[in-house]
């Protein structure tokens, strides 16, 4: 399916393409909710139909062993700001509002403001910035995007289900905010993504002559499934697919808007995802990996990873070096020519000559930790992964180690703890002297290094409950997976 015609998208303004400076990439990071590693036709998905992704991939580097930090949403969209796993940016449990894996309306927890954010960085550096949908990293005044670099808002500052979910009935209704202002209360879900790919479309436009940094982060595939008819009526994968659909959808809107600018060459494009799928009933895939959102196997932290850079990444190339969300902010700080110092830690590395094919460019992670919350559960070093059994999603088992080879293994089926016993007790040294840095909560460890987030006073909710608005019934419930 190619482009779809919306009305205001449709338009071909007449404009001159842009003469911006070459010595500055624009960067456009397209963040996926949900998205699964085998829900692209890149990464094998013969259900879903993505086109304008797969170009993508087949014009710049598809990684085929890229993690998020986290298993979960706004843990892994801190990581991915920051350049530091989540516990070190003390986002890695938020217990001051109530004990949870990530932030609700009108809880007091966000991130610190000494924090020194990716957009901020940026904006030092003569960026415009723009946040487009899911924030996720508080929703007080003081935590909103325009208080860590940004210099304009649009979208929905937490998940979309938060006011509809049947266990929080009496939540506040979800706010459509633009920069620090609530100008819309429970708005229709289905056209968000247009309305948001306009938003992006607008800013790029109107900052063409200069570097910009667009950071678009997508409801969709999040439950509920709120989609455009057009795209349902064209899946073949229920309403899943069509989500997936209308996501390649708005890449596509993007992309060709770059090119009709003329931005294309001087622009780094990247698509990848908060976390693996969560692989229910409506048609989400993590291929060959096992597992799901919320869990330590590979299926809820390697996810896809695709980044464009015409003249600088190789089309069609392939990467399986393991890298990290953690490594995009180090990655730009590289390209500019201003690496970062170690002052404050971050965890993630510079990238860059891996991204450009570099002769002997190797991953710079000698170890990638896997925490689920505050509780570190495994590792990755090299093809091996030792990782705790786990009793239930949130309860790992220390004294039951397991080991598998990565390389030999993907899908995690064949356990040889027993057979390397010496690997064994160094992935578990790795892990201990990690959770000693930022934190273990299986240890009941806070870590030596990790860094407060901010906690608001007397926190209140963007929105108020009113008893007489209507209840939702969330889409998820209905039957529209077929």
């Amino acid at each position: 399916m190619r482009y779809l015609v919306f009305p205001l998208l449709a338009l071909v303004v007449l404009l001159s393409p842009s003469t911006a400076a070459e010595s500055k990439p624009n960067i456009v990071l397209i963040y996926v909710d949900d998205l699964g590693y085998g829900d692209l036709g890149s990464y094998g998905s013969k259900k879903n139909d993505t086109p304008h992704v797969d170009q993508l991939a087949a014009d710049g580097m598809r990684f085929t062993d890229y993690y998020s930090a986290s298993p979960v949403c706004t843990p892994s969209r801190a990581a991915l700001l920051t350049g530091g796993y989540p516990g070190r940016v003390g986002f890695d449990a938020f217990k001051e509002s109530r004990t949870s894996w990530v932030l609700f309306p009108g809880f007091a927890e966000g991130l610190h403001p000494s924090e020194l954010l990716l957009p901020e960085y940026l904006k030092w550096h003569g960026y415009a910035t723009s946040h487009v949908g899911k924030w996720h990293l508080g929703d007080q005044l003081e935590h909103l995007p325009t208080r860590h670099g940004f210099d304009s808002y649009y979208g929905i500052p937490y998940s979309n289900d938060m006011a509809i979910m049947p266990r929080r009935p009496k939540s506040p209704p979800l706010p459509l905010l633009r920069n620090e202002e609530v100008i819309a209360e429970q708005p229709k879900q289905a056209p968000l993504i247009q309305s948001y790919t306009e938003e992006a479309v607008t800013f790029i436009r109107e900052n063409q002559d200069q570097p910009f940094f667009l950071y678009f982060a997508h409801m969709h595939v999040h439950l509920p499934h709120y989609v455009m008819d057009p795209f349902l009526e064209a899946s073949r994968n229920g309403i899943y697919g069509a989500a997936v659909a209308a996501v390649d959808w708005s890449t596509g809107v993007i992309v060709a808007e770059l090119e009709r600018l003329g931005l294309e060459e001087n622009t780094i494009v990247i698509f990848t995802s908060d976390n693996g799928s969560r692989v229910d009933t409506h048609g989400g895939s993590n291929g060959v990996l096992r597992g799901t959102k919320g869990q330590t196997w590979e299926g809820g932290m390697r996810v896809p990873c695709v980044v464009k850079w015409p003249g600088q990444i190789e089309p069609g190339s392939v990467s399986s070096e393991l890298v990290t969300a953690m490594d995009f902010y180090p990655t730009f700080a590289s390209i500019l020519g201003q690496p970062l110092g170690n002052d404050p830690v971050r965890d993630g590395h510079d990238v860059s000559a891996i991204w450009k094919g570099q002769a002997g460019a190797r991953s710079p992670h000698d170890a990638f930790f896997y925490y689920l919350v505050d509780q570190l559960q495994a590792v990755r070093v090299g093809d091996w992964k030792l990782r705790y059994a786990i009793e239930d999603r949130r309860n790992a088992d220390r004294s039951s180690p397991e080991l598998y080879n990565l390389a030999k293994d993907v899908s995690e089926q064949n356990n040889v703890a027993s057979q390397h016993p010496k690997i064994v007790k160094d992935l578990i040294q790795r892990m201990e002297t990690m959770g000693d840095r930022i934190g273990d909560g299986l240890r009941d460890k806070l870590g030596d290094e990790r860094r407060p987030h901010s906690i608001t006073k007397d926190p209140k909710p963007l929105t108020e409950f009113d008893e007489d608005y209507p209840y939702i019934e969330p889409s998820y419930l209905l039957d529209q997976a077929g």
